[in-house]
């Protein structure tokens, strides 16, 4: 009878160990004593109500009654760390190793990513390798070596659109386009794969390519809420039940298949021309990178070279499509914004663009055309129109396609992490902001003290549409503000425009920005440019109701 109560209770000790520790954790979390809203829910704290989609500006409205630092409640009401502080901010993203992701964030991640080997999941040393390998494949001169690639998909969507709105009172899903474009340039781009999806008149599953249908599968998969997948982050006993679906299995399968022929195709390729390489996509420039480092232990895996490919894809196919939609969406809104940026495409000098005549298009239409004797000076010329810059700086600003990061103190004995200060009463004076906060109990801080697993929330869309650096318009979409930032936004550690759209430009140890930026926005000024300056109006009616069914 003792060994019985004995082994249950170590059983019992085994499933709850972990949701003690939480607990304990919790209850120590220096966190604690921070300001915050009150939770919903015992079990999943604020979780429910920072998901809901029609609370787009929660997190503004948080920052206004609890200031640029607070907590809110996480599962089982845990406190977890939310600021908007850029001071803070950079500290956190800057030390990317001290505070990497948390392990159900990077399991959510790796479902989508097809595994943990991928840059998106790696951490530590194993990143830092990785991140080494793949830098050469994604710097400016070769991203724009593949502007060929840019400009075919952005002409064959333009011809689409232009065939398709001249039947009277026609809609444009321009989402599922846009989906299609940017799967075509980064299947091509990244890893010379056609998958053909602008060819296709049908968007049913049964008409996709077959790698295109299985990270389908997997993606949205990955994308689906479940309490089972909390219990099993924190009570390991019940991933004991993890089951995938045969149809997940099937998904998962092709694409180790498809990806393993790419790899060992690249590979061929690689040895082939080794004096002079002719492929250039990103996944041949990676593999001649990898076998060009001299040390076995500094080289990827062919696993982790198999994981660049669905990393590719998860990272960059739906993240682009969103940016190009919601500045569409944005154009549409702002009629006057769309005409001055098409005059600003027409009045690219010649020698730069040529006019090419089109069936299709409307007689105020004159689309971009790119030979490809014209393609280099083409791309440089719409790299220097100023208007389409603002533009597009703008729409990344107001319209992030990621909304939030997320990670977790991993120093041992916590951390101090700075905030803003400033002297006098003047806000944003040398480009700062006002930094510190008052806690629960009134006291004024200048740090924030934080434990060894506390979790952090970075709001990259409220720091991007934050009014005290922004200006109380910072919701709105107005490009002509680029032409005078505010000085408070040089505080901003953005990789980009002193945004945090692509994280952070200033690493301390570890570098978590992202790697394909050049690329995202390559891409999508090929694309904005071509249908702008072809397309007479962009507008919709019924985009607003339109745009939630699909976000």
């Amino acid at each position: 009878m003792l060994l019985l109560l004995l082994a249950l209770l170590t059983f019992l000790a085994y499933i709850f160990f972990p949701f003690l520790t939480l607990i304990y954790r919790q209850a120590r979390s220096p966190l604690r004593h921070l300001n915050g809203p009150p939770s919903k829910s015992w079990f999943m704290g604020n979780l429910v109500e920072m998901h809901d989609q029609e609370n787009s500006f929660l997190i503004e409205e948080w920052q206004e009654q609890y200031g640029s630092t607070f907590t809110y409640r996480g599962f089982v009401r845990g406190c977890r760390l939310m600021t908007t502080d850029p001071l803070a901010v950079a500290h956190i993203l800057g030390n990317a190793y001290t505070y990497p992701k948390p392990d159900f964030v990077r399991d959510s991640l790796a479902t989508m990513a097809a595994g943990h080997d991928g840059l998106l999941t790696t951490e530590g040393e194993q990143h830092r390798k990785q991140r080494k390998i793949l830098t050469p494949a994604f710097t400016h001169s070769h991203i724009k070596s593949l502007t060929p690639i840019f400009w075919e998909m952005a002409e064959k969507l333009r011809d689409i659109w232009l065939e398709k709105s001249a039947v009277p009172l026609a809609r444009v899903d321009a989402l599922s386009w846009l989906s299609r474009a940017t799967l075509d340039v980064i299947g091509l781009a990244g890893f010379g794969y056609a998958f053909n999806s602008l060819d296709s008149e049908s968007s049913s599953e049964s008409s996709k390519d077959e790698l295109a249908n299985a990270f389908s599968v997997i993606f949205s998969t990955a994308r689906k809420f479940r309490v089972m997948t909390i219990l099993q982050v924190w009570f390991p006993f019940f991933r004991r039940f993890r089951r995938n679906s045969r149809t997940m299995v099937q998904a998962q399968a092709t694409m180790h298949r498809i990806g393993m022929m790419l790899v060992e195709r690249a590979t061929a390729e690689a040895e082939a021309e080794k004096d002079k390489p002719v492929s250039n996509d990103i996944l041949s420039v990676l593999v001649r990178s990898n076998s060009s480092s001299t040390s076995p232990s500094q080289q990827m895996s062919t696993k982790e070279i198999l994981s660049q490919i669905s990393t590719f894809i998860a990272a960059g196919h739906e993240t682009t499509s969103s940016a190009l939609t919601w500045c569409l969406y944005a154009l549409s809104q702002n009629p006057q914004v769309q005409t001055k940026l098409r005059a600003a495409l027409h009045a690219i000098p010649s020698s730069s663009a040529t006019v090419s005549s089109n069936s299709n298009s409307n007689s105020n239409a004159s689309p971009i055309s790119s030979p490809s004797s014209t393609q280099s000076s083409l791309t440089d010329a719409i790299l220097k129109c100023e208007y389409l810059d603002w533009v597009v700086r703008e729409a990344l600003r107001v319209h992030a396609p990621v909304t939030s990061t997320m990670r977790v103190c991993m120093r041992d004995g916590g951390d101090e992490i700075p905030v803003s200060t400033c002297n006098g009463e003047e806000k944003g004076s040398s480009g700062s902001l006002r930094g510190g906060f008052k806690d629960k109990y009134g006291i004024q801080r200048s740090s924030i003290r934080v434990n060894k697993w506390d979790i952090i929330s970075i709001p990259i869309a409220a720091i991007n549409r934050n009014v005290e650096v922004w200006g109380e318009d910072a919701r709105v979409f107005r490009p002509e503000r680029w032409a005078s930032p505010p000085l408070q936004a040089k505080a901003i550690p953005g990789l980009y425009a002193n945004i945090l759209t692509f994280l952070n430009g200033n690493p301390l140890d570890g570098n978590r920005a992202c790697i394909g930026y050049k690329f995202a926005l390559m891409d999508a000024l090929n694309a904005w440019a071509t249908a702008i300056y072809s397309i007479r109006r962009i507008a919709n009616s019924e985009i607003e109701s339109y745009l939630h069914f699909n976000s």
